[in-house]
C-alpha cells in the first residue's frame, strides 16, 4: 500500500494532548475480518491513525503480504481473541460463515461496514441481521459511507463524514472516538433501526439533482424545439432552403445559453418569493410551502447547471467558425460584396454591438465561474458567512444582471423587427427574459429604504400585530405598574 501523505498523522500532538480519550484510543488494538481492498484499507488508516490492527483472514498466508508490514495477519479465531472491538468487512451473504466465532465474539463490539447491491434489498438491514446471528454481540453500524479510497487518502480528500448508529451508548461512543482518532466526523445517527437508511445512501445517485436535472432537460427540450421551428423548419417551408445542417451545432447553441439564463434566474427566484411571503405575513416564523422549501434547498445544483450551460455555450461558440457551413458563407458574403461592388462593409452600429456583447458575455461567464467555486464544499467551508452571502448572493445577482445586458445587446432591435417572428413566434432570447426582468425588478422594489427596513426587522425577529411589554423599573428600583410599560 502507498505511504506518502497517509504516513502523516490526521491529528496533532496539540489535539491528542487536550483530549486524554482520543489519546488512550489511538494504541488500543483494532480487529478487522476480512481481506478484501475495504479491508485493506481500513487497516492501513488504522496503523497510520496510531492503533495496533490485527487482521482476521480465511488464509492469512497468502494475504499477508497485502496489508501494511505493522499488521498482523493472523486466523480469524486468533484474530478475535485479541480485540474488544472488530470491523466485520466482509459481504452479507458470508456472515454465516463467522457463526463458528459465536463463543469467541460474545461480549465484543462489531462494526458492520457492509453495504447492499440494491436500496432496501432485504427486509432488515445488514446490521440488524449481523445482530440476530451474534445476540451477545453489539452491533454498530458505521464506516460504510466511506469509499476505500477516501480510507487511503485521507478525509482530506474525500467525505469527512462517518455515519454511526447502535442501540448501546457506550459502544457508539468507542467507535466514535475511533473515526475522530482516524480524522473523521462522526455523526451520530440514533439507534441500530436507522441502519436500513444509512445503508441505503451510497446507493442513491445524486439524490439532490433529480430535479434540476429534469428541470434543466425539460428547458433544454422546450427551447431546442422552439429555435428549431424558427430557425430550421421555417425556412423549410416558406423558402424551400435546406437548414438542417444546422442541427447538432448551431441550434443546440441557440438553445445552451437560454437554458443558462432562465436557469439562474431560477436561483433567485425563490428568494424573492420567500422575501414576499414574509412581507405578506410580517413574520419569518410561518414555514414556507413544500415547493418552495424544495425550491429553496436545490438552488445550488440549479446554479452549477447554469455555469455548465453556459460553459458549453462558450465553447459551441468558439468552434462556430470552424465550421464547413461558416466557411462557404463566408465565401459568398466575400463573392456577393464583390459582385455589389462594395468596398466597405463595416456597419459602426453593429460593430459596437458585438463588441459590448461578447464583452458581457465574457464578465457573465467569469462571474458564474466564481459562484461555481465557491459552492464546492471544500472551497465554501474555508468562506465564512459573510464571504460567501457576498459572493453568492450579491456577485450572483451581478451576474443576473450582467447577463441580462448580455442578452439585450444579443437583441438589440431585433424585437422591434417584423421579419425575426416567424411563423409568428418571437425570437427565443425575448422569451428568456421574462424571469430574469422579473427577478431583477423585486430585487429593486426590496431594496427600496422602506421596503428593505420593513424586510430586515422580520428577519430580525420582528412579527406583525405582536407586541412584547416590558415593564420599567422605578427610581427606587422596584418595577411600578403598567403605566410605566412600553410596547414594542
Amino acid at each position: 500500500m502507498p505511504g506518502g501523505d497517509m504516513a502523516k498523522p490526521l491529528l496533532g500532538r496539540r489535539n491528542m494532548e487536550s483530549n486524554p480519550d482520543l489519546a488512550a484510543t489511538a494504541g488500543r488494538t483494532i480487529g478487522i475480518l476480512g481481506s478484501g481492498d475495504f479491508a485493506r484499507s481500513l487497516a492501513t488508516r488504522l496503523v497510520y491513525s496510531g492503533f495496533q490492527v490485527v487482521v482476521g483472514s480465511r488464509n492469512p498466508k497468502r494475504c499477508a503480504g497485502l496489508f501494511p508490514s505493522a499488521a498482523e495477519v493472523t486466523a480469524q479465531v486468533d484474530a478475535v481473541k485479541k480485540t474488544n472491538v472488530i470491523f466485520v468487512a466482509v459481504f452479507r451473504e458470508h456472515y454465516s460463515t463467522l457463526c463458528d466465532l459465536t463463543d469467541e465474539l460474545a461480549g465484543k463490539i462489531l462494526v458492520d461496514v457492509s453495504n447492499n447491491t440494491e436500496i432496501n434489498h432485504h427486509k432488515e438491514s445488514n446490521a440488524e441481521y449481523l445482530a440476530s446471528l451474534f445476540p451477545a454481540c453489539t452491533v454498530v453500524k458505521g464506516f460504510n459511507v466511506i469509499s476505500a479510497w477516501t480510507l487511503q487518502s485521507g478525509p482530506r480528500d474525500g467525505n469527512k463524514q462517518v455515519l454511526i448508529c447502535c442501540d448501546n451508548q457506550e459502544a457508539k461512543r468507542t467507535v466514535t472516538e475511533i473515526a475522530q482518532v482516524m480524522g473523521f466526523a462522526p455523526l451520530d445517527m440514533g439507534s441500530l433501526s436507522s441502519a436500513c437508511e444509512i445503508e441505503n445512501i451510497p446507493l442513491r445517485l445524486l439524490p439532490a439533482w433529480k430535479i434540476p436535472v429534469f428541470l434543466a432537460l425539460g428547458l433544454f427540450l422546450c427551447f431546442y424545439t422552439y429555435n428549431f421551428i424558427r430557425q430550421v423548419l421555417h425556412p423549410y417551408i416558406w423558402e424551400q432552403k435546406n437548414k438542417f445542417y444546422k442541427i447538432p451545432v448551431e441550434v443546440v447553441n441557440s438553445t445552451l445559453p437560454c437554458v443558462a439564463y432562465v436557469m439562474l434566474s431560477l436561483v433567485y427566484l425563490p428568494g424573492v418569493l420567500a422575501a414576499s411571503f414574509q412581507l405578506r405575513y410580517g413574520t419569518k416564523y410561518r414555514r414556507f410551502p413544500d415547493w418552495l422549501d424544495q425550491w429553496l434547498q436545490h438552488r445550488k445544483q440549479i446554479g452549477l447547471l447554469s455555469f455548465f450551460c453556459a460553459a458549453l455555450h462558450a465553447v459551441y461558440s468558439l468552434c462556430l467558425p470552424m465550421r464547413r457551413s461558416h466557411r462557404y458563407q463566408l465565401i459568398n458574403a466575400a463573392v456577393k460584396q464583390v459582385m455589389e461592388k462594395k468596398t466597405d462593409a463595416w456597419i459602426e452600429e453593429e460593430v459596437w454591438r458585438m463588441e459590448i456583447y461578447v464583452s458581457f458575455g465574457i464578465m457573465a461567464l467569469g462571474l458564474l465561474s466564481l459562484l461555481a467555486i465557491t459552492s464546492l464544499p471544500s472551497i465554501a467551508n474555508s468562506l465564512n458567512w459573510r464571504e460567501f452571502s457576498f459572493i453568492q448572493s450579491t456577485l450572483g445577482f451581478i451576474a443576473l444582471v450582467v447577463s441580462t445586458l448580455h442578452t439585450l445587446t444579443f437583441g438589440w432591435t431585433k424585437a422591434f423587427d417584423e421579419n425575426q417572428y416567424k411563423f409568428y413566434l418571437p425570437p427565443s432570447y425575448t422569451l428568456t427574459l421574462l424571469v430574469p426582468c422579473t427577478v431583477i425588478l423585486a430585487k429593486i422594489f426590496f431594496y427600496l429604504p422602506c421596503i428593505h427596513q420593513r424586510l430586515r426587522r422580520i428577519r430580525n425577529g420582528w412579527e406583525k400585530g405582536r407586541y412584547v411589554k416590558f415593564t420599567l423599573p422605578s427610581a427606587t428600583g422596584e418595577y411600578s405598574s403598567g403605566e410605566s410599560s412600553s410596547n414594542v
